[in-house]
């Protein structure tokens, strides 16, 4: 019989976990560090933070990024130099350059470290004389979405069942230039 339950559990949605009681962290000044194949432990356990309930990297898609030539990261930093918030961008094959990821610590959020990091990532795309940078973001993610818009991405295409748990996204767009 406990062998049918695990089976059961492995193939239906767990037990729904406890919100996580988020204290947001003292006031601190923060800075943009470029990401490297060092600070590969510090993201994996940020990322599982981040993206608690979604879709997360494995420790091999994060080391494809840090040793890819074709793909710039960066960290976010506070005061005490923990790592809290990271952008990844890969240049497609395309010419354009996708942000793979971003995310932040949640007891950090809404400070304007996302807003700091896109910047970061478009003009490092632009330093590599891409034009365009597109992106993927939850139809569910209204606030991420809402950042984009503010940044001047815009909505292209809803994309249906885009994530694992069957989410859509939004495919957004924005040119970038010197």
């Amino acid at each position: 019989m406990a062998v049918l339950s695990t089976i059961k559990n492995f193939f239906s949605p767990g037990h729904l976990r406890e919100p996580e009681v988020i204290v947001p962290a003292p006031p601190c000044e923060y800075s943009i560090r470029p990401l490297t194949i060092n600070d590969l432990n510090e993201v994996l356990r940020l990322n599982i933070r981040c993206f608690r309930d979604g879709d997360n990297y494995t420790k091999y898609t994060f080391d494809y990024l840090l040793n890819e030539p074709r793909s710039v990261s960066y960290r976010a930093v506070a005061d005490d130099k923990e790592m809290v918030g990271f952008a990844f961008m890969m240049e497609n094959d395309n010419g354009a350059a996708h942000l793979t990821t971003i995310g932040i610590a949640p007891e950090h959020r809404r400070r304007g470290l996302a807003k700091m990091l896109l910047l970061h990532i478009e003009k490092a795309a632009v330093n590599r004389g891409l034009s365009t940078v597109v992106l993927e973001v939850r139809a569910g993610n209204i606030g991420a979405q809402r950042l984009y818009e503010l940044a001047g991405y815009t909505v292209m295409q809803r994309i249906r069942k885009y994530y694992t748990n069957g989410e859509d996204c939004f495919l957004m767009m924005k040119s970038v230039v010197k």
